[in-house]
């Protein structure tokens, strides 16, 4: 016997979540699939609880820097209250009773397993097949991508989930991966006493973000002890009961601990996908403007390619939730063009749109322009701590922001008016008449537009 719904949802991360309650509250009936947890990877083992330990971490730099400002200090690192918070206000002991609830309430149908298409409108979990009158959503997200290095499998590492689950510090630990999960994990742990070494096989850190960036972060690591090592590609991995050795660029690593912090991947065979002729050895799921694969069938989130943001994931959702709903094709379809994204190290690397390589490679006529934040008012009075740039990408011709970064002290916050600028295509002449408040970090964007043509 066949169940049917006017909607099924696979996956209920952030966005899957946020769709499938939007359309249960709006008299839809929806059933909602999740193998995992409700509410994904964000709440659980990302964002939230890895901004837990980043805040604490930040909280001891800042008390180590009194003597340069205010006095003295002495500060002891516990990692305990880290723990606790993360087990009692982010994760509920990693227990998704309260969203399952939450969903439930919205007149939801929820079901515990792993759902796969077998056509256009039919979804299978176990034994048990659901059938959908108007529309199924995909948002199953990734997984941790583990590298096929020697000696790694079968092995005790760590993904994020498991660091993030800890219940004290690490008294050592490799980082495989300096992207912005590995690095954001490093800096927190290497804070709170843990001695680290992050070993990545792209030739600087941050690979995707400007070259500064990298720069600006790695200096920023290696002055706080972290072992930085770029360029370096694990070769093997051995395990002895108690320790990690990972030979690299002919060196090896010792630690206690490893954390495999190598990207993310996609199972759109186990999702099903063949049978609606995507092809599953794709790396994503390509979408129309709204977010349909094919008639019937909508994507959004990580597999979709668009970066593995909770805010990509939940603003694609409002796109899906309006057009299932009746706005048909003349609703709001999806634009790409200035989408900001945020590493929560110290300093923090805020950036939107295109770097200038894309920009390049796009074949843009391009000017650039590149403030530091030390130098600017705001940057100075700081003082300790006070590292970061304002870089900005302009596209000459048409006279407006392509691309920016704010990296420094609350740089994701600085980055909102880029992202504006970006995403409105702001005339470059408008960006130079604003009135810019002093003294702020965001006046250096001022400096930073100043330079431009």
């Amino acid at each position: 016997m066949s169940e049917h719904a006017d909607v099924i949802v696979i996956g209920m991360g952030p966005g899957g979540e946020s769709v499938a309650s939007q359309l249960a509250g709006a008299g839809l009936s929806v059933v909602g699939i999740e193998r995992r947890l409700v509410g994904g990877e964000c709440p659980y083992y990302g964002c939230i609880p890895t901004k837990m330990m980043v805040r604490a971490a930040d909280v001891l730099a800042e008390g180590r820097r009194i003597p340069d400002l205010a006095g003295t200090s002495s500060v002891r690192a516990d990692f305990g209250p880290v723990a606790a918070r993360i087990r009692a206000e982010a994760t509920d002991d990693w227990d998704d009773r309260v969203a399952v609830e939450r969903f439930e309430k919205a007149g939801g149908t929820f079901v515990r397993g792993t759902g796969r298409l077998t056509g256009p409108s039919t979804v299978v979990v176990g034994d048990r097949e659901y059938v959908a009158a108007r529309a199924i959503v995909l948002n199953t997200g990734t997984e941790p991508s583990i590298p096929p290095i020697p000696g790694l499998a079968g092995t005790p590492y760590w993904t994020n989930r498991e660091a993030v689950a800890v219940e004290t510090a690490p008294e050592s630990l490799i980082v495989l991966g300096g992207g912005a999960i590995g690095l954001e994990l490093a800096q927190a742990f290497a804070r709170f006493g843990t001695r680290v070494d992050v070993v990545e096989s792209a030739e600087r850190l941050l690979p995707p973000e400007e070259p500064e960036s990298s720069r600006l972060v790695e200096d920023v690591l290696v002055g706080e002890g972290i072992g930085v090592h770029t360029g370096t590609a694990a070769e093997s991995v051995r395990h002895d009961g108690h320790s990690f050795t990972v030979t690299a660029g002919g060196a090896e690593f010792i630690a206690r601990h490893l954390l495999v912090a190598t990207g993310r991947r996609v199972d759109l065979a186990g999702l099903g996908l063949a049978a609606i002729g995507v092809d599953t050895n794709a790396r994503s799921v390509e979408t129309d403007a709204h977010l349909r694969v094919v008639d019937g069938v909508y994507a959004i989130g990580d597999i979709t390619g668009h970066g593995a943001f909770t805010h990509m994931s939940m603003y694609q959702a409002g796109i899906v939730a309006r057009h299932i709903l009746g706005s048909g094709d003349g609703a709001a379809s999806a634009e790409y063009h200035a989408v900001p994204r945020v590493t929560f190290t110290d300093p923090e690397v805020g950036s939107v749109g295109l770097t200038e390589k894309q920009a390049r490679d796009q074949g843009l006529p391009v000017a650039t322009a590149l403030s530091r934040i030390p130098d600017s008012t705001r940057g100075w009075i700081h003082k300790v701590g006070n590292q970061g740039l304002i870089k900005l990408v302009a596209d000459t011709d048409r006279g407006i922001l392509v691309g920016a970064t704010a990296a420094g002290p609350s740089g994701g916050e600085v980055l909102s008016m880029l992202t504006l600028a970006v995403h409105e295509r702001t005339p470059v002449s408008r960006l130079r008449e604003m009135i810019y408040a002093y003294p702020s970090f965001h006046r250096a964007v001022e400096d930073a537009v100043r330079q431009l043509p």
